[in-house]
Parts: C-alpha cells; structure tokens; sequence
C-alpha cells in the first residue's frame, strides 16, 4: 500500500483446558509450581495455544488444531513453547514477523505474578522478539463457572504482525 503502514495484521486467539492431577502446569512454556496440570493432546500450555492461534489467524493460516493435529501421534506430549516456535517460523517463511503480543491468563490459582516476567521472557524468545514487546496478565474469574470453581484455565491472546525485515 503506497505511503501507507505496509502489511500489518492482528490476531487473536483463546484457549481453554481442564486441570487434572498427575500433570505439570505449563503457562508460556515455564512450568509454574501447582496442585495440577492442563489436560491435553501436547503438554495444554493454553497460553502457547492462543498464542499460536493469534498468529495464524493474522496470517490467515488456520488455527493451532489444523497445523499440529491431537489425532497425530507426534505432537502427544510437546512441548506448546516449541509449536509455537514452529508457528513463528511458518510466519517467517510468509514474509510476515511478530510486532508485539498480549496475553491474558483466567485462573484462580495459582498467582501468577511471580512468574510473568519468566513467561515474558519465554513467550518472546519463541516469538523472536524483546520481552518488552510481549505482555502477561492474569485475571481470575471472580469464581464464576468452570475456570472460577479452579477446574479449568483459560488463555486469551492478541498479536501484532508486520513485514519480515528484508
């Protein structure tokens, strides 16, 4: 577009999985001290999901369950940081790259705080980005429903992307 911003895209994406014993709680790749897990096909890094979710849908690429199947047996157990390494990269070969992320985490426990700027940090190096260009948040769901009763944990992701430096 001639004097304009270029090709910019926004993204979103959710994300939402049960938590079950017997599992690692995994939030933007850093495995956060907890009673129980996320229950999914890969480690359910939910913040990971939306992430990837965001990013495909501003490329229009699809969404996290068309590139990385849960009926493929390689993708039983990985690790969502390294998919979503894998979604950054698919952006890269489209001539497309990450300008800034937001996420926001619903759950009631465990806090969250003391572990964002790890997230921060994770997210960005699998994003290809500064850390400042990528924001953690977390809410609770005032004990309303399946994430209030703390059976679940939700993630809500925004992205911004621009044109791959040439």
């Amino acid at each position: 577009m001639a004097g304009g911003i270029g090709d910019v895209r926004v993204g979103q994406g959710y994300d939402v999985h049960r938590l079950v014993i017997d599992r690692p709680l995994v939030l933007g790749g850093v495995v956060i001290p907890a009673d129980m897990g996320l229950a999914g096909h890969s480690d359910g890094d939910a913040v990971c999901h939306a992430l990837i979710d965001a990013l495909l849908g501003a490329a229009a690429l699809g969404d996290v369950g068309s590139l990385f199947p849960d009926d493929e047996p390689r993708w039983e157990g990985a690790s969502s940081i390294d998919l979503l390494r894998r979604a950054t990269a698919l952006l890269g070969e489209r001539g497309l790259q990450v300008v800034n992320a937001d996420v926001t985490v619903v759950l009631e426990v465990p806090r969250l705080a003391p572990y964002r700027e790890a997230m921060a940090a994770s997210l960005a190096a699998a994003l290809g980005v500064d850390a400042a260009r990528v924001g953690v948040k977390a809410k609770t769901n005032e004990g309303l429903g399946a994430i209030g009763r703390g059976d679940a944990i939700a993630a809500l992701a925004v992205v911004l992307l621009g044109p791959a430096a040439a």
